[in-house]
C-alpha cells in the first residue's frame, strides 16, 4: 500500500527521511520533490529498482532516468572523462535545474537502461531532495508522470499517475512550474543542448561558449 507523508511536516521530518530512505534500499519506489517538478525515484544501484521505475511510467530501456546527486563531488564518482567545462557548469549552475550527459564510470555496478555508457547527472535545488539523497546516495530519478503525460507539479497529480506502483510520497507542496531542467551532453563536441528549459542557451555559453543550442 502507497504511503503519502508532508515532508513539511518539521516535526517528524527526520523519520520521514529514515522511513524513505529504507523503502530505497529495499528496492521499492519513491516520489520527491525537486526544484522542477516531482519525480519517481529508485537506487541507482539496483537494476530491479530502475526497471520498475521505467515499467511504472510506462517507458523502455531505451529512456534511461537521469541520477539526482547530492554535490558536485559525487560527479567525479560516477562519471569518467570530467573536463574542465562540466565542472565549469556544474560550479555555476548546481544546484538548479540542469542535467548533464557526461561519460559513465565503467567500474560502476549499475544498469540504468540503455545508455550506451553514458549517465545523466544533476543536482536539485531542493532542501528536501537534497536531505534525501544525504541519506540514500544517488538516485535514479525522472519525472512523475507516465509516459506521454505532463511532468507531475503536484503530489495529487503524481498519485493520480502513478497509484500503488510507488510506495511512499513525498509530499511538499506545488512545484515552482518552470518545468524539466535543460540538458546538456557533455559527451559530444561541441557540447550540445538536448533539451531547453529553464536555462537557457545564452546563460550556458557564458560559461562555456562553444555549447550548441538545441536548434543549431
Amino acid at each position: 500500500m502507497s504511503r503519502t507523508f508532508d515532508i513539511r511536516n518539521e516535526q517528524v521530518r527526520e523519520l520521514i527521511l529514515e522511513t524513505t530512505s529504507r523503502v530505497v534500499r529495499d528496492g521499492e519506489l519513491i516520489v520527491i520533490p525537486t526544484d522542477t517538478v516531482y519525480g519517481i525515484g529508485a537506487d541507482a544501484f539496483s537494476p530491479r529498482a530502475v526497471a520498475a521505475l521505467l515499467e511504472a511510467k510506462g517507458r523502455g530501456r531505451e529512456f534511461p532516468p537521469p541520477v539526482l546527486v547530492k554535490d558536485p563531488s559525487v560527479v567525479m564518482a560516477l562519471a569518467d572523462r570530467v573536463d574542465p567545462r562540466t565542472t565549469a557548469l556544474t560550479e555555476a549552475f548546481w544546484p538548479g535545474p540542469l542535467t548533464l550527459i557526461c561519460h559513465s564510470q565503467p567500474m560502476l555496478d549499475w544498469d540504468l537502461g540503455d545508455a550506451q555508457g553514458t549517465v545523466a547527472l544533476r543536482m536539485p535545488d531542493d532542501p528536501d531532495a537534497l536531505a534525501l539523497l544525504a541519506e540514500t546516495g544517488p538516485l535514479a530519478v525522472s519525472s512523475a508522470n507516465t509516459h506521454g503525460d505532463p511532468a507531475a507539479e503536484t503530489i495529487e497529480e503524481a498519485e493520480a499517475m502513478l497509484g500503488e506502483k510507488v510506495s511512499v510520497y513525498l509530499d511538499a507542496g506545488p512545484r515552482s512550474g518552470q518545468g524539466s531542467s535543460t540538458i546538456v551532453d557533455m559527451t559530444v563536441e561541441p557540447p550540445r543542448i538536448l533539451r531547453d528549459g529553464p536555462l537557457t542557451a545564452v546563460a550556458l555559453q557564458a560559461v562555456v561558449p562553444e555549447i550548441a543550442p538545441l536548434d543549431g
